[in-house]
């Protein structure tokens, strides 16, 4: 396979150059990021080696790419895996995961007999997930029917998820006896213990186009932490009413605590569960 020749440059873009806007405005589109006006060389610069890579002279070429060219859809997800923002740690936000383990999920096995579907959706390199499968290992939960899917729409994050290693910075809040239990030392990182990996169902999935990521199905809890941080209001509205579509009527989406949906749905109520917030589909 042969690659493109990388240019030694790239055409900067002059100060009223529109070709900023355009390619802000098409990954706000199909992405959901949003990069106001003074974070353009941030977005820039995350860009710059893919469109050295496919032999741009200027950034107009590379969005003629994503925007036109029969391999824009590939390249998307290269593109994803620029904008990633990998900087998660095991028992974030533990306070939401204990009204998980100790409030939901024995609720709803005391009402219902079939699997609860848990989806920790944009879970980065895993330490989500497989935060949420030792915490239900620990609650005593390992047996039960409970689907544990975790997608991102980076493919460089999801193999590193899969993967299961682990360095320091990942195991700053995770007590140190679950340290011990879950995870043995491998070369220069901990390697998380297979039967917690194996609860994890890892797959692909952009939030703003879910309909391309199929065989999801339908959840009882949806995690999407830290996520909307980087997405417009107009971007979040049409992601939560995503999630809506696949939670029943009183079920659960959990977001980070920075995070608000407030003005941005009518599809849920904040409501307050044990230890921290939830939001709770509404009746249909």
């Amino acid at each position: 396979m042969t690659h493109p020749t990388v240019p030694v440059g790239l055409a900067p873009p002059a100060a009223l150059d529109p070709v900023p806007h355009l390619l802000r405005d098409l990954v706000h589109d199909r992405l959901g990021i949003y990069f106001e006006s003074g974070r353009f060389d941030m977005m820039l610069d995350k860009l710059r080696d893919r469109a050295l890579l496919h032999g741009c002279r200027s950034y107009l070429d590379y969005y003629y790419i994503l925007k036109y060219e029969e391999k824009g859809p590939e390249e998307w997800r290269r593109v994803m895996d620029c904008f990633s923002v990998q900087e998660t740690y095991f028992w974030r936000e533990a306070d939401q995961i204990r009204t998980l383990v100790e409030g939901i999920v024995p609720e709803w096995f005391r009402r219902h007999d079939r699997p609860l579907r848990i989806w920790s959706a944009a879970c980065a390199t895993g330490e989500e997930p497989y935060t949420i499968a030792m915490a239900l290992a620990e609650a005593g939960w390992s047996s039960a029917p409970i689907e544990l899917v975790a997608s991102d729409a980076s493919e460089a994050a999801l193999a590193r998820a899969r993967d299961g290693l682990f360095r320091e910075r990942s195991f700053r809040t995770l007590p140190p006896e679950l340290r011990a239990k879950y995870f043995r030392p491998q070369g220069e990182a901990l390697a998380i213990d297979p039967r917690i990996a194996a609860r994890v169902d890892f797959r692909w999935a952009n939030l703003m186009d879910l309909k391309g990521a199929p065989g999801l199905g339908d959840f009882q809890v949806i995690f999407c932490r830290n996520v909307f941080i980087y997405f417009s209001g107009t971007a979040i509205s049409r992601v939560v009413s995503c999630f809506a579509e696949r939670l029943p009527p009183g079920g659960h989406l959990f977001v980070g605590a920075s995070e608000s949906l407030v003005k941005l749905t009518g599809e849920f109520d904040l409501t307050e569960m044990g230890p921290s917030f939830v939001y709770r589909r509404k009746a249909t």
